[in-house]
């Protein structure tokens, strides 16, 4: 559901920005000194650093079982769910400190806009939610001292703005689909503890990576999907998912088509946290 989360705030910048043919990047990574050195682009970055429950909206309650169209059991019941508060530390990034504070005083007006996120933004699970996900920007209670965060990120003092979603999280739901997308195996040949230097010279890393194709919010079944280039291709089962199996480490590009339409490029970079496509 937090991966959900972060794709909704994604679709929501890129679209109340705008922005237009990826000129501007969206990111949900841990703001690092070695990160942040690798940008190539200006940056919008979304730093998930706290997630806890909100006992102020906690209630001890039981409700109806949602019966999917057939007539409700009147005995069926279930509890009430947790609300929880997710807090991120939004930050713009560009080479020019004129350019990130347009970029951030950009994203606070179109993120002021919407303290309820609007449910024709939601993605995935957080579709026809139990109660409205309420948003709250720039809290004075939040992040009262951004030194001690970016002293333990090991990186330089920078603007930091709380955004705090609040979702309903129901531990008693089915869950299905696969807990990660990001698999890894290190793989090398150690005869004996004097040759773990040899071993390591000759380690190859595996990948299996996974994601699902989404039209607006969704699945798309029957879509064939491929890493350029290498052969590997799948084709989308019943919800839209695909996977593949020993993908070396390194930048790839993502493809994905129907029929004899053009296919859909991504480019993606193994591992990493996000494969899922928008057709």
């Amino acid at each position: 559901m937090i991966t959900d989360l972060d794709q909704t705030i994604k679709k929501l910048l890129v679209e109340e920005l705008p922005i237009k043919n990826g000129e501007i990047d969206v990111k949900f990574e841990q703001p690092t000194r070695e990160w942040s050195a690798k940008l190539a682009k200006p940056t919008v970055n979304f730093f998930l650093y706290d997630v806890r429950e909100n006992n102020t909206l906690r209630q001890h309650q039981w409700q109806p079982v949602n019966g999917n169209g057939r007539p409700l059991d009147p005995a069926a019941r279930k509890r009430t769910p947790f609300r929880v508060d997710c807090t991120y530390m939004l930050t713009t990034w560009a080479s020019d400190p004129g350019d990130e504070h347009r970029l951030l005083t950009r994203c606070l007006l179109a993120l002021f806009r919407y303290p309820i996120l609007p449910e024709d933004r939601l993605v995935g699970s957080l579709q026809n939610p139990t109660f409205d996900i309420q948003a709250r920007l720039a809290a004075h209670d939040r992040l009262t001292n951004p030194a001690e965060v970016w002293s333990a990120l090991d990186n330089e003092l920078r603007p930091s703005i709380p955004y705090i979603i609040t979702l309903a999280l129901d531990p008693w739901s089915v869950v299905t689909g696969p807990a990660v997308q990001s698999l890894t195996m290190r793989l090398g040949q150690s005869a004996n503890p004097r040759r773990e230097e040899m071993a390591a010279e000759t380690a190859v890393t595996a990948n299996t990576i996974g994601g699902t194709l989404l039209k607006g919010a969704e699945p798309q079944r029957g879509i064939d999907v491929a890493l350029k280039g290498t052969g590997f291709m799948v084709t989308t089962d019943e919800n839209g998912r695909y996977r593949f199996l020993g993908v070396p480490s390194g930048s790839y590009t993502l493809l994905a088509w129907t029929g004899r339409s053009k296919p859909q490029e991504k480019k993606i970079t193994v591992p990493a946290g996000d494969y899922n496509v928008e057709l």
